[in-house]
């Protein structure tokens, strides 16, 4: 049998998530968390810092005006956005604050 481990280096290239609207989902990543809008295709969108092809994907393939899932219902549960410095964190909570969101369970993922 092989070694299963995974190299310490490697990263995850991104993240595709299912939305029910795909331009609320869009305005959330750019607007307020600070990512750049690289395609809307009408269905599908991708955004990314620092000009990487994609870290967040998004579609309503089968989920356009879907309802969230229900509580205790298996999916994905949280990910992480490390940003560079803390104060770049602090606008990115700033904005998310100022416009009504909630943080729940913020922690420091170094």
């Amino acid at each position: 049998m092989t070694d299963p481990s995974i190299p310490a280096a490697t990263r995850i290239g991104h993240v595709h998530l299912k939305v029910a609207d795909l331009e609320r989902a869009i305005g959330f990543y750019r607007d307020y968390l600070g990512f750049d809008l690289l395609f809307n295709m009408g269905s599908a969108a991708f955004l990314s810092a620092g000009g990487y092809h994609h870290h967040i994907g998004l579609n309503t393939w089968e989920s356009k005006d879907g309802s969230p899932p229900a509580p205790g219902t298996t999916g994905l549960y949280h990910f992480a956005i490390n940003y560079p410095t803390r104060k770049d964190l602090a606008v990115a909570l700033k904005r998310l604050l100022d416009h009504g969101w909630s943080i729940d369970g913020a922690s420091d993922h170094g």
